[in-house]
Protein backbone atom coordinates (compact mmCIF):
# COMPACT_ATOMS: atom_id res chain seq x y z
CA UNK A 1 0.00 0.00 0.00
CA UNK A 2 0.92 3.94 -1.13
CA UNK A 3 1.88 6.00 1.75
CA UNK A 4 0.58 8.96 2.31
CA UNK A 5 4.15 10.31 0.89
CA UNK A 6 4.06 8.63 -2.19
CA UNK A 7 0.21 9.61 -2.86
CA UNK A 8 0.92 13.06 -2.51
CA UNK A 9 3.82 13.00 -4.78
CA UNK A 10 1.53 11.51 -7.65
CA UNK A 11 -1.59 13.53 -6.19
CA UNK A 12 -2.22 16.53 -9.34
CA UNK A 13 -0.04 15.49 -11.50
CA UNK A 14 -0.86 15.47 -15.17
CA UNK A 15 0.46 12.73 -17.11
CA UNK A 16 0.04 12.12 -20.91
CA UNK A 17 0.74 8.10 -21.84
CA UNK A 18 1.45 6.96 -25.48
CA UNK A 19 0.60 3.61 -26.27
CA UNK A 20 -2.22 3.88 -23.37
CA UNK A 21 -5.13 1.16 -24.95
CA UNK A 22 -3.37 -1.77 -23.28
CA UNK A 23 -0.68 -3.32 -21.83
CA UNK A 24 2.18 -1.42 -19.78
CA UNK A 25 0.06 1.42 -21.03
CA UNK A 26 -2.72 0.58 -19.65
CA UNK A 27 -1.59 -0.79 -16.76
CA UNK A 28 0.22 2.54 -15.46
CA UNK A 29 -2.55 4.81 -16.76
CA UNK A 30 -5.01 2.78 -14.16
CA UNK A 31 -2.12 2.81 -11.36
CA UNK A 32 -1.56 6.51 -11.12
CA UNK A 33 -5.08 7.88 -11.49
CA UNK A 34 -6.09 5.24 -8.70
CA UNK A 35 -3.41 7.64 -7.17
CA UNK A 36 -4.94 10.79 -7.94
CA UNK A 37 -2.57 11.68 -10.89
CA UNK A 38 -4.95 13.21 -13.70
CA UNK A 39 -4.11 10.83 -17.10
CA UNK A 40 -4.15 11.82 -20.81
CA UNK A 41 -4.56 9.01 -23.00
CA UNK A 42 -2.69 8.22 -26.41
CA UNK A 43 -2.90 5.34 -28.61
CA UNK A 44 -4.72 4.69 -32.16
CA UNK A 45 -7.45 2.10 -30.74
CA UNK A 46 -9.87 4.79 -29.93
CA UNK A 47 -12.64 2.27 -28.90
CA UNK A 48 -10.31 0.72 -26.46
CA UNK A 49 -9.08 4.66 -24.89
CA UNK A 50 -12.55 5.43 -24.41
CA UNK A 51 -13.71 2.09 -22.36
CA UNK A 52 -9.98 2.84 -20.25
CA UNK A 53 -10.73 6.68 -19.73
CA UNK A 54 -14.65 5.61 -18.33
CA UNK A 55 -13.36 2.48 -16.21
CA UNK A 56 -10.54 5.20 -14.58
CA UNK A 57 -13.83 8.07 -14.21
CA UNK A 58 -15.78 5.29 -12.68
CA UNK A 59 -13.42 4.30 -10.13
CA UNK A 60 -13.24 8.33 -9.28
CA UNK A 61 -9.69 9.32 -11.63
CA UNK A 62 -9.67 12.14 -14.18
CA UNK A 63 -8.90 11.37 -17.54
CA UNK A 64 -9.11 12.20 -21.11
CA UNK A 65 -8.00 10.62 -24.43
CA UNK A 66 -6.95 11.81 -28.20
CA UNK A 67 -6.68 9.08 -31.06
CA UNK A 68 -2.41 9.09 -30.95
CA UNK A 69 -0.69 8.02 -33.69
CA UNK A 70 2.90 8.52 -32.51
CA UNK A 71 4.32 8.04 -36.27
CA UNK A 72 2.58 11.15 -36.93
CA UNK A 73 3.69 14.47 -34.81
CA UNK A 74 0.92 16.46 -35.02
CA UNK A 75 -0.99 13.76 -33.66
CA UNK A 76 1.51 13.51 -30.71
CA UNK A 77 1.56 17.33 -30.59
CA UNK A 78 -2.31 17.42 -30.10
CA UNK A 79 -1.64 14.67 -26.98
CA UNK A 80 0.30 17.50 -25.71
CA UNK A 81 -1.76 20.11 -26.53
CA UNK A 82 -4.86 18.69 -25.04
CA UNK A 83 -3.16 18.01 -21.49
CA UNK A 84 -2.42 22.07 -21.61
CA UNK A 85 -5.82 23.12 -22.70
CA UNK A 86 -7.78 20.85 -20.22
CA UNK A 87 -5.18 20.86 -17.64
CA UNK A 88 -3.23 24.33 -17.50
CA UNK A 89 0.37 21.82 -16.98
CA UNK A 90 1.94 18.21 -17.87
CA UNK A 91 4.06 16.78 -15.38
CA UNK A 92 4.82 13.73 -17.26
CA UNK A 93 5.28 11.95 -20.47
CA UNK A 94 5.41 8.38 -20.41
CA UNK A 95 6.84 7.65 -24.32
CA UNK A 96 5.76 3.74 -23.90
CA UNK A 97 3.81 3.26 -27.81
CA UNK A 98 6.34 0.49 -29.46
CA UNK A 99 6.74 -2.20 -31.76
CA UNK A 100 8.70 -5.06 -32.92
CA UNK A 101 8.04 -7.51 -35.48
CA UNK A 102 11.84 -8.91 -35.23
CA UNK A 103 13.25 -11.32 -37.69
CA UNK A 104 16.14 -12.52 -39.34
CA UNK A 105 17.97 -9.74 -41.31
CA UNK A 106 18.00 -11.85 -44.30
CA UNK A 107 14.15 -11.79 -44.48
CA UNK A 108 14.28 -8.01 -45.56
CA UNK A 109 11.35 -7.39 -44.15
CA UNK A 110 12.25 -4.25 -44.76
CA UNK A 111 8.57 -2.34 -43.97
CA UNK A 112 8.66 -3.92 -40.57
CA UNK A 113 12.52 -1.89 -40.22
CA UNK A 114 10.81 1.53 -41.26
CA UNK A 115 7.72 0.89 -38.90
CA UNK A 116 9.99 0.03 -36.00
CA UNK A 117 12.28 2.96 -36.76
CA UNK A 118 9.00 5.13 -37.45
CA UNK A 119 7.45 4.07 -33.90
CA UNK A 120 9.67 3.34 -31.43
CA UNK A 121 12.16 6.05 -32.25
CA UNK A 122 10.53 8.43 -33.99
CA UNK A 123 7.58 8.56 -31.82
CA UNK A 124 9.80 9.68 -28.87
CA UNK A 125 11.26 11.99 -30.67
CA UNK A 126 8.23 13.40 -31.71
CA UNK A 127 7.25 13.19 -27.94
CA UNK A 128 10.21 15.20 -27.18
CA UNK A 129 9.72 17.69 -29.72
CA UNK A 130 6.11 18.28 -28.19
CA UNK A 131 6.75 18.06 -24.74
CA UNK A 132 10.46 19.76 -24.17
CA UNK A 133 9.41 23.75 -24.33
CA UNK A 134 6.19 22.95 -22.66
CA UNK A 135 8.48 21.90 -20.21
CA UNK A 136 11.27 24.64 -20.12
CA UNK A 137 8.65 27.12 -20.39
CA UNK A 138 6.79 25.50 -16.58
CA UNK A 139 10.33 24.85 -15.16
CA UNK A 140 9.51 21.14 -14.71
CA UNK A 141 8.36 18.19 -15.93
CA UNK A 142 9.48 14.80 -16.52
CA UNK A 143 10.38 12.08 -19.56
CA UNK A 144 9.87 8.81 -18.93
CA UNK A 145 10.89 6.66 -21.54
CA UNK A 146 9.85 3.12 -22.21
CA UNK A 147 12.90 1.11 -23.63
CA UNK A 148 13.52 -2.80 -23.71
CA UNK A 149 16.07 -5.06 -22.06
CA UNK A 150 16.60 -5.65 -25.45
CA UNK A 151 18.27 -2.09 -25.67
CA UNK A 152 21.39 -4.09 -23.22
CA UNK A 153 21.73 -7.11 -25.20
CA UNK A 154 21.46 -8.46 -28.76
CA UNK A 155 20.03 -11.73 -29.71
CA UNK A 156 19.18 -12.82 -33.11
CA UNK A 157 15.95 -11.60 -34.65
CA UNK A 158 16.45 -8.67 -32.47
CA UNK A 159 19.35 -6.46 -34.74
CA UNK A 160 16.56 -3.97 -35.49
CA UNK A 161 14.44 -3.49 -32.57
CA UNK A 162 17.46 -3.82 -30.52
CA UNK A 163 18.60 -1.00 -32.22
CA UNK A 164 15.77 0.84 -31.73
CA UNK A 165 16.11 0.53 -28.44
CA UNK A 166 19.53 0.97 -27.86
CA UNK A 167 18.67 3.98 -29.40
CA UNK A 168 15.97 5.13 -27.10
CA UNK A 169 18.25 4.83 -24.29
CA UNK A 170 20.82 6.98 -26.41
CA UNK A 171 18.30 9.86 -26.78
CA UNK A 172 16.96 9.16 -23.53
CA UNK A 173 20.64 9.53 -21.93
CA UNK A 174 21.53 12.24 -24.37
CA UNK A 175 18.45 14.82 -23.01
CA UNK A 176 18.81 14.03 -19.50
CA UNK A 177 22.54 15.43 -19.75
CA UNK A 178 20.71 18.38 -21.72
CA UNK A 179 17.45 18.52 -19.33
CA UNK A 180 19.78 21.11 -16.62
CA UNK A 181 18.57 20.87 -12.92
CA UNK A 182 14.87 21.14 -13.61
CA UNK A 183 13.67 18.46 -15.50
CA UNK A 184 13.82 14.99 -15.41
CA UNK A 185 14.55 11.96 -17.37
CA UNK A 186 14.11 8.41 -16.86
CA UNK A 187 14.74 5.11 -19.04
CA UNK A 188 12.53 1.99 -18.14
CA UNK A 189 13.50 -0.69 -19.93
CA UNK A 190 11.18 -4.00 -19.12
CA UNK A 191 12.06 -7.64 -20.04
CA UNK A 192 9.27 -10.20 -20.97
CA UNK A 193 5.69 -8.98 -19.83
CA UNK A 194 2.44 -10.69 -20.46
CA UNK A 195 1.50 -7.74 -23.14
CA UNK A 196 -0.10 -8.27 -26.08
CA UNK A 197 3.31 -7.33 -27.48
CA UNK A 198 3.44 -10.26 -30.23
CA UNK A 199 0.45 -9.24 -32.28
CA UNK A 200 3.13 -6.52 -34.03
CA UNK A 201 4.96 -9.29 -35.35
CA UNK A 202 5.13 -10.56 -38.93
CA UNK A 203 7.12 -14.05 -39.23
CA UNK A 204 4.78 -16.64 -37.96
CA UNK A 205 7.70 -18.42 -36.69
CA UNK A 206 8.77 -15.95 -34.58
CA UNK A 207 5.39 -14.82 -33.20
CA UNK A 208 5.29 -18.21 -31.80
CA UNK A 209 8.23 -18.40 -30.38
CA UNK A 210 7.96 -15.11 -28.41
CA UNK A 211 4.05 -16.10 -27.20
CA UNK A 212 5.51 -19.46 -25.93
CA UNK A 213 8.15 -16.86 -24.06
CA UNK A 214 5.77 -14.42 -22.92
CA UNK A 215 3.20 -17.19 -21.27
CA UNK A 216 6.22 -19.29 -19.79
CA UNK A 217 8.02 -16.48 -18.17
CA UNK A 218 6.21 -12.93 -18.56
CA UNK A 219 5.73 -10.39 -15.37
CA UNK A 220 2.18 -8.63 -15.58
CA UNK A 221 2.42 -4.97 -16.92
CA UNK A 222 1.09 -3.75 -13.40
CA UNK A 223 5.00 -4.76 -12.52
CA UNK A 224 6.13 -2.45 -15.06
CA UNK A 225 3.31 0.59 -14.04
CA UNK A 226 4.51 0.17 -10.63
CA UNK A 227 8.46 1.25 -11.46
CA UNK A 228 7.05 3.96 -13.62
CA UNK A 229 4.60 5.19 -10.89
CA UNK A 230 8.42 5.11 -8.46
CA UNK A 231 10.32 7.13 -10.55
CA UNK A 232 7.28 9.58 -10.85
CA UNK A 233 6.75 10.35 -7.55
CA UNK A 234 10.14 10.84 -6.37
CA UNK A 235 11.40 14.45 -4.85
CA UNK A 236 11.61 16.77 -8.01
CA UNK A 237 15.05 16.65 -6.77
CA UNK A 238 15.71 13.16 -7.63
CA UNK A 239 16.23 11.37 -10.76
CA UNK A 240 16.04 8.04 -11.60
CA UNK A 241 18.25 7.79 -14.09
CA UNK A 242 17.12 4.00 -15.56
CA UNK A 243 14.87 0.86 -13.95
CA UNK A 244 15.42 -2.38 -15.57
CA UNK A 245 12.91 -4.57 -14.74
CA UNK A 246 12.23 -8.34 -15.99
CA UNK A 247 10.88 -11.83 -14.69
CA UNK A 248 13.13 -13.83 -12.25
CA UNK A 249 13.32 -16.29 -14.75
CA UNK A 250 14.49 -14.43 -17.19
CA UNK A 251 18.44 -14.96 -18.98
Amino acid sequence: MKNSTQQQNLAGKVVAITGASSGIGEATAVLLASQGATVVLGARRTERLAALAERITAAGGQAVYARTDVKRRTDVAALIKLAIERYGKLDVLVSNAGIGPISLLDELRVEDWDDMIDVNIKGLLYGIAAALPVFRKQGFGHFVNVASTAGHRISPTMAVYAGTKFAVRAISEGLRQEAGEKLRVTIVSPGVVHTDFADSMTNPEVKAQILTMRNQLGISPEAIARAIAYTIEQPADVDVGEIVIRPTAQS
